[in-house]
């Protein structure tokens, strides 16, 4: 065996230990299956922000203290999607970072998205219509061929929130390369699941509520470093600062001179709840994250008579009063596009998965 192999196998068998010990994090008092609205918080994240929410209320808490939690969440999570911190910003919307990207496009430039993308995605780019910036949707399946010449940018989820297809990010990121077309990936429903090599993309956002764990009010973006100087820093404030805590007040402008200088300042106890919540899935790894909780999917998915798929997020038609049998049963799920929608993660277990199965099987269908 070579030595890769070896310490694969090896940080595969470390990851696996650690999702033994962090499902022992999580104690919901329902069988939880609906982290792609919003995740559960494990213990040590509850336990960091009770000591620091303790701290604010006896006026032990010191603003630069939350700085700490806030640079170990940007590590992990560059770690998760195999970039430098240095190429890591943060902030609290998803939206924001979006409209970072639509300011800076060229008047007139065409920009495509899919058929049913998450607002998000899309709004900031629709509201650039008066500089004549055109947004084309298609169909999820049709995306990469619809790339043109003409198309300056796609702005895509990795995996639609509606009902968890994957974009075909091989096949899209080959046809953006033909025409010279940049790619702002959308990662909130993939990033901690789903392993995301972030630097293949010119630009990538994502929210930390849903996979990562995380209260909302954590936001994570990524550009690759020739691309950082296109941007102007719209929504820069003190905190984008080269030294921030020196950038309190008046001019002049002395942002920090990597992806720093995109931060928008922190809702602090988001950060400090982020964190060990980031340090948890990175023990477990990306690969453990992904076979973990695709295989739950499709142990459910079989179970209930779905062919397998390849994604964490079940989307099924069903029948009318099926939510409520889910209910009864002590199921949480969600209903997106007028279909069930359940989400595995790595809080759940086999018997989570089976629990579900049998509260709905004969009544949902692919």
């Amino acid at each position: 065996m070579s030595e890769n192999a070896t310490m694969e196998n090896t940080q595969a068998s470390e990851g696996r230990s650690s999702l033994a010990l962090a499902q022992a994090e999580f104690d919901p008092e329902a069988v939880y299956l609906n982290t792609a609205s919003l995740g559960l918080p494990p213990r040590s994240s509850l336990q960091a922000l009770q000591r620091a929410l303790e701290q604010w209320r006896a006026g032990n808490a010191s603003p630069p203290d939350y700085d700490a939690p806030l640079e170990a969440a940007r590590s992990s999570y560059a770690e998760l999607v195999g970039v430098d911190a240095s190429r890591v910003a943060v902030g609290s919307q998803v939206s924001v970072f979006a409209g970072l990207i639509a300011a800076a496009l060229p008047a007139g430039s065409e920009v495509l998205t899919v058929t049913g993308e998450f607002t998000s995605m899309v709004f900031p780019f629709l509201a650039q219509a008066s500089r004549g910036v055109v947004v084309r949707e298609v169909p999820l399946e049709h995306l990469a061929e619809s790339v043109s010449s003409r198309t300056a940018l796609v702005a895509v989820s990795a995996v639609q929130s509606a009902d968890g297809r994957l974009a075909d990010l091989d096949a899209l990121t080959e046809a953006c390369a033909v025409t010279g077309t940049r790619v702002l990936l959308d990662t909130t429903q993939a990033v901690g699941w789903l392993p995301v090599d972030a630097g293949r993309f010119a630009y990538t956002t994502g929210g930390g509520y849903k996979w990562l764990l995380a209260p909302r009010g954590t936001c994570f973006f990524t550009v690759q470093s020739d691309l950082a100087d296109e941007l102007i820093p719209h929504t820069a404030g003190w905190y984008a600062g080269g030294e921030r805590w020196d950038s309190l007040y008046g001019g002049p402008l002395r942002l920090a001179g990597d992806a720093r200088r995109f931060d928008v300042s922190p809702a602090w106890h988001s950060w400090v709840a982020q964190a060990p919540a980031l340090d948890l899935l990175t023990a477990i790894g990306p690969a453990v994250l992904h076979a973990h909780a695709l295989g739950l999917a499709n142990r459910f998915r079989a179970a209930v008579g779905l062919p397998p798929g390849d994604s964490a997020i079940v989307s099924m038609a069903a029948d009318p009063g099926t939510a409520h049998r889910l209910e009864r049963a002590g199921v949480i799920g969600s209903i997106r596009a007028g279909r069930l929608r359940l989400a595995f993660h790595v809080n759940n277990t086999t018997y989570d998965a089976d629990r579900a199965a049998d509260a709905v099987a004969g009544h949902v269908q692919d």
